[in-house]
């Protein structure tokens, strides 16, 4: 197996990550990623397979263990109990009482909100140039989220620090002061969604919180700790990878100027799909191996991790020609921008419909956007989203 020497914080590579990609997918697309001390899959065929593969998973395979250091209980607590680290049976059990909860009824009835945010949102715009990151793609999916919850509004700012704080624990280069600190914010996001979901046990809504509460299946219900595991993963993995998107959208097309139908109600899906895989919120996901695997003609051994480089997948000219081009006219295939198999994003229909919703109004009230300056991709690799996209009205 070839070796792929690439530092993750070499800044040139976070800039352009596609360079490295397309270099890799001109030969044997199984690498063994020194900097990560994995193997690392890039091809779009390869990567879509293994995420369906169940001799892979999330859990660390028995004997693999960690102990929790006493500055990373409170983060530990939520991880145990998220769906992302999750196998069956317990994966099954809890994602299927979640799924009771956060129906796609329920998500579609959240578009007079969605309206209505953006609405607000675009109203605040100021006349000259601005930085639509925070004014825009940041501020419509953490509010959204906080009316799906039932949180007030109010709480968005806090709920923007803890999920930035935990979340900047799945990107390279991780330190000792980042884990102390998402540490502290799980702690205080665990205590607060604790008395929520007290007080909703007393005082239903019409919120996720309290269908969280109610779901259940055979008898069995979710427990406190698995609600709030659920609510933070939702928050932190849906918002993230939104405001991502919708940054790395808004900067596709500022660039390329598609025709107006490209956003039009009959064409907004695919021009959705087209920058899901073109350039993607989240970059590389990993799985344990259980048993041996075949990989490519490599072998995978039990109990070994294996890189699975979404960004890659999406840019594979195997699957899609001329993959460096955006089109939003390009025929929708299946892509793995939102991961694949039991570990599907379970908040994928809703992170479609705020892109979907959140552009076209973006664009509607303001056709004559343009970009300010040449924007620059945050240093977080495994994410990928713009530190900030100044624009002119």
């Amino acid at each position: 197996m070839k070796v792929l020497r690439q530092s993750p914080l070499d800044p040139a590579f976070v800039q352009d990550p596609y360079a490295l990609y397309a270099r890799v997918l001109q030969g044997d697309p199984v690498r063994y990623w020194e900097d990560y001390g994995m193997m690392a899959v890039f091809d779009a065929a390869t990567v879509s397979a293994l995420l369906r593969d169940r001799r892979l998973g999330r859990a660390r395979p028995a004997g693999q263990e960690t102990t929790v250091p006493d500055h990373l209980t409170a983060f530990a607590s939520v991880e145990q109990h998220s769906m992302l680290d999750l196998e069956p049976p317990r994966h099954t059990r809890l994602r299927g009482l979640v799924l009771r909860a956060f129906t796609s009824r329920r998500i579609r009835a959240l578009a007079p909100d969605i309206t209505a945010i953006c609405a607000d949102l675009l109203d605040g715009f100021p006349p000259d140039t601005f930085d639509l990151i925070p004014a825009y793609c940041t501020a419509l999916p953490v509010r959204i989220i906080a009316r799906l919850l039932g949180v007030p509004e109010s709480m968005s700012d806090d709920l923007l620090r803890w999920s930035n704080t935990m979340v900047a624990m799945y990107q390279a280069g991780r330190t000792h002061q980042t884990e102390v600190a998402a540490n502290a914010a799980a702690a205080e996001f665990s205590a607060f969604l604790s008395g929520y979901i007290d007080e909703r046990r007393s005082e239903p809504r019409d919120d996720l919180i309290t269908h969280l509460i109610a779901a259940e299946e055979d008898g069995d219900r979710l427990s406190r700790d698995e609600m709030i595991g659920t609510c933070i993963l939702l928050l932190n993995a849906g918002h993230e990878a939104t405001v991502h998107t919708m940054g790395n959208a808004v900067k596709c097309l500022l660039e390329i100027k598609p025709d107006a139908s490209a956003l039009s109600p009959a064409h907004i899906a695919g021009t959705v799909e087209e920058v899901l895989r073109f350039d993607p919120p989240l970059h590389m996901f990993t799985r344990f191996a259980y048993e041996d695997i075949n990989v490519g003609g490599h072998i995978l051994r039990a109990g070994q991790e294996v890189a699975l480089m979404l960004g890659s997948a999406g840019r594979d000219p195997a699957r899609w020609p001329d993959p460096d081009r955006f089109d939003p006219f390009r025929q929708v295939q299946p892509h793995t921008a939102f991961g694949g198999g039991l570990h599907f994003c379970v908040g994928a229909p809703l992170a479609r419909l705020e892109l979907q919703m959140g552009l076209r109004h973006l664009i509607e009230r303001c056709p004559d956007l343009k970009r300010a300056e040449q924007p620059c991709y945050a240093d977080m690799y495994h994410f990928h989203g713009l530190t900030r996209l100044l624009v002119t009205p």
